[in-house]
């Protein structure tokens, strides 16, 4: 029965609609016909045709047609290699990856299980592009500046070369230094020069000693500390005595006083005289040291300038390996010393007896550090680093600590990092771990703006490193592919000027792909593809069709399928453990059924728990009756790895007053700004619809009953909306349909997400309490094709048990609701008498002619007058 002009009408096989467009398929509640007073008394005529429609059972959710699925199973397809539905992001890698221009890196985003490692691994294999080779490096001492080792760059495979060039020079001249002056030439030449400085340096001694010895006086050896030196002593009866001595005879009366005093001025002179003999000596000496260095390295300088000469020939095309080899041999010819010890020490570092800590390596100056060599490396790298850590990454400085406990490094520490390895390539990293890891993200942007990479220990990015060793910068040509989701993205490009200089390409993974025959037949191919790899049981066409289906389900429209593969290949591997469970051959639909639902089970304890108090009457939702202000609202409980949809008491009072419409959800700081905005849209809608002659006077507030977590989204301001309505019209709402859309301050619903979950949820509800037939749920009609429901609830519809009602404005939704004619104006902008919005005119007019307490504002009795 409908209720119109206070008077009751059956329904009729004639109905009417207030939208002619709206095309029918059933009418479970429709218009039949007005009073001819009534149409009368508006003017308005409303055409014969359906009211609104309810949906029919196909168009609940989406089939596979397992007729068209043109094999028997899986294993007679051909396996899959390429990744379904990301055509736009390997677009956009493969441009970014042959691009060669500074500063086209590459952010590949989207979420997780989508194939984006997968993708990125295949194309870098399979794309044939020309990567410049990166060249072998070397770090080696500078000569010059100690603390700032060189970088040496040769062509690949040579850096080896050098390294075994330099040990093989010092081995030989560690050989022949010592050969060549232990020869009989070089000894006969020596100690003839030898001898005759020693001939000069006794000749000067015996002249001295000769001159004191006739003044009575005599040298004599005394032992000083460690060493021996000639002292001059007077002579007393043919014996050599100490000065002290011949003081104390004095004193005794041994000697005259004259005879000590006369001894010992001559003594002052004598040794005067001796301390120019001895400098003499040591002048003599040192000449002689100078003459046998330079008789030395007349021996030895051919052989070092030959050795020289053929390494210089060797890499006469590398300047600065040239220079370097320079700066060596002028450091060699300087230390000949080092190379006439025995063999004991050597360049081979798998010596057994390396130097120990606290030893000095007297070969540092020789010792190349091959930190780069790519000998047997691919012309193009790919480096996938899935630990990357600051050293992991850029590399490091090793050190030891020495017995005093200070640290000691040198450039034979340098250690090369994956950046290092990647030169010349690419290098895939995860985004997430790059901003985590500290000392990472700061130092990456720096290597890829100047193109330079530092080698240096974690420690001294945060300026506590005892290391003072700066190693020269390498030049580095490397592009790096990050991955992460869009979060990440927008936040670093929103936030780090620098990231969009350095990544300038974008590779968005979708989540989703559009359905047609061939992403259907895709997606069969890679279920063929996942049972060959990881040996599980093929899937009959049932199977397929039920996994793309879920496919669809995921993807949330039916024209749409779900492309995170980690999800499928999850629900592939537990369809195959409850296909061999049951002895199946082949995996059917009944096993991804049951996968399904295992998962589905090992997920829903709070929706079940949630169930539990609904059906106790503890969460209140009425499935049955009627009831003035109240509506059941959906929502959607995401908690990361499940979602549902449950139902939501709403409930709205209003009274005179000019606060407007209060969130109770707001003021209690539970709500979000998205739900925040879509109540402020109400006042615009009743604005729109009921105050364009009077004002807008009301006090209303609207809650989420038993609600006591955030609420956010506008998926819920229709019905809102639908519950101040029914509050200022007075009349009840049915408690058996739910309700769920947003609202724009036209009236019209706008589409929202999670309806499959908020569908099935209040269904559940429903199933529980006892299904009537009059229960049901109003959607908006631009989600119908979102619509991919589970088999019982699509059941329940075909039973008749079960409604669900498209509608795109909100005149359709509060006509279910409430079972009244919501209204249309006339030429003079009224409503029909009785109807919804003629009530909820009728009542804001009386409100806002009156103030608080029953009197009527001034104003009106005066236009009355």
């Amino acid at each position: 029965m409908w209720v119109v002009g206070n008077r009751k009408w059956p329904i009729f096989s004639t109905t009417y609609n207030l939208n002619p467009t709206r095309i029918c398929s059933q009418t479970p509640l429709s218009f039949t016909h007005l009073t001819p007073k009534l149409k009368k008394r508006r003017g308005h005529h409303l055409k014969k045709e359906k009211s609104f429609r309810e949906l029919l059972p196909e168009q609940l959710t989406w089939r596979c047609p397992e007729s068209e699925l043109n094999f028997k199973s899986t294993e007679e397809l051909e396996p899959i290699d390429e990744i379904i539905g990301q055509e736009r992001a390997v677009k956009a890698l493969q441009f970014g990856v042959e691009i060669k221009s500074p500063g086209y890196n590459v952010f590949v985003s989207g979420i997780a299980g989508t194939g984006r490692l997968t993708t990125i691994k295949r194309m870098l294999e399979e794309i044939h592009i020309e990567c410049t080779p990166a060249p072998d490096r070397c770090y080696v001492h500078n000569i010059k500046e100690p603390d700032n080792p060189c970088i040496l760059e040769f062509e690949r495979g040579r850096g080896k070369n050098f390294k075994e060039d330099i040990e093989a020079t010092v081995r030989y001249l560690k050989r022949k230094i010592p050969e060549m002056l232990t020869g009989e030439a070089y000894t006969d030449a020596r100690t003839k020069l030898v001898e005759g400085y020693e001939k000069r340096e006794k000749a000067l001694l015996t002249e001295f000693q000769k001159k004191i010895e006739s003044e009575g006086f005599a040298l004599v050896p005394v032992q000083v500390g460690p060493i021996t030196q000639p002292q001059v002593f007077p002579v007393l009866q043919g014996k050599p005595i100490p000065i002290e001595e011949l003081e104390q005879m004095a004193s005794d009366g041994k000697v005259t006083a004259k005879e000590y005093s006369d001894a010992e001025h001559k003594l002052q002179d004598f040794k005067k005289e001796l301390g120019v003999v001895a400098r003499k000596g040591s002048a003599l000496a040192n000449e002689m040291m100078r003459k046998v260095e330079e008789m030395e390295l007349q021996t030895v300088s051919s052989v070092i300038g030959l050795i020289f000469e053929e390494l210089e020939n060797r890499y006469r095309d590398n300047e600065k390996v040239l220079g370097h080899l320079k700066l060596v041999q002028k450091y060699t010819l300087s230390n000949i010393q080092m190379f006439k010890g025995s063999d004991e020490q050597t360049m081979d570092e798998s010596s057994p007896q390396p130097p120990t800590r606290t030893e000095v390596d007297p070969f540092i100056v020789y010792r190349v550090n091959v930190i780069q060599d790519n000998t047997d490396r691919e012309q193009c790298p790919v480096v996938i680093e899935t630990s990357p850590t600051y050293t992991n990454l850029f590399g490091t400085i090793e050190r030891t600590v020495d017995a005093r406990g200070f640290f000691q490094t040198d450039h034979t520490k340098i250690k090369g990092g994956a950046l290092l390895r990647a030169d010349g390539g690419f290098i895939v990293l995860n985004a997430l771990d790059a901003l985590t890891e500290p000392g990472v993200w700061k130092s990456l942007k720096r290597t890829l703006m100047y193109r330079k990479l530092e080698i240096q220990p974690l420690d001294s990015f945060f300026q506590v490193s005892p290391v003072a060793l700066k190693p020269e910068p390498i030049s580095l040509n490397v592009k790096v592919i990050l991955i992460g989701d869009p979060y990440i993205y927008n936040i670093l490009y929103d936030a780090e000027e620098d990231f969009k200089k350095i990544f300038k390409v974008k590779a968005d993974f979708d989540n989703d792909a559009t359905r047609d025959e061939k992403k259907i037949n895709e997606y069969a191919r890679f279920i063929s593809r996942t049972c060959r790899v990881e040996n599980l049981l093929h899937f009959d066409t049932s199977g397929v069709a039920a996994v793309i289906e879920y496919a669809a389900r995921r993807a949330g429209r039916k024209d749409k399928l779900w492309t995170r593969f980690s999800d499928i290949a999850d629900l592939l591997r537990e369809a195959n453990f409850w296909g061999k469970k049951h002895s199946h051959q082949l995996v059917s639909r009944e096993d991804v059924d049951r996968s399904l639902d295992s998962l589905i089970e090992r997920s829903n304890l709070i929706e079940d728990k949630i169930q539990e108090m609904i059906e106790q009457d503890v969460l209140m939702i009425d499935t049955d009756g009627e009831r003035v202000g109240q509506v059941n609202g959906l929502s959607v409980y995401d908690i990361g790895y499940y979602s549902f949809g449950r139902p939501t008491r709403i409930t709205a009072a209003v009274g005179m007053g000019k606060a407007g419409i209060t969130s109770i959800e707001r003021e209690a700081n539970l709500s979000g700004k998205i739900h925040d905005k879509g109540v402020m849209t109400l006042s615009g809608y009743l604005r729109e619809k009921f105050a364009k002659e009077k004002p807008l006077s009301l006090s209303a507030s609207i809650a989420f009953e038993q609600s006591y977590s955030g609420v956010d989204g506008d998926s819920a301001s229709s019905t809102e909306l639908y519950a101040i309505l029914s509050s200022l019209s007075e009349l009840p709402i049915k408690q058996g349909i739910a309700v769920t859309g947003s609202v724009n301050q036209k009236g019209d619903i706008q589409p929202i997400g999670g309806v499959n979950q908020k569908v099935e949820g209040f269904y559940r509800v429903c199933k529980a309490k006892g299904l009537t037939g009059n229960q049901g749920v109003i959607i908006p009609e631009r989600n119908v094709k979102d619509l991919v429901l589970r088999d019982e609830v699509v059941q329940a519809v075909k039973r008749r048990q079960f409604h669900i009602y498209p509608v795109s404005k909100i005149a359709e939704g509060i006509e279910i609701l409430t079972g009244r004619l919501a209204g249309v104006q006339d030429g003079k902008g009224r409503y029909e008498k009785d109807s919804v919005f003629y009530l909820v005119g009728k009542k804001l007019k009386r409100m806002s002619q009156e103030k608080p307490g029953g009197r009527e504002n001034t104003m009106t009795r005066k236009r009355r007058r």
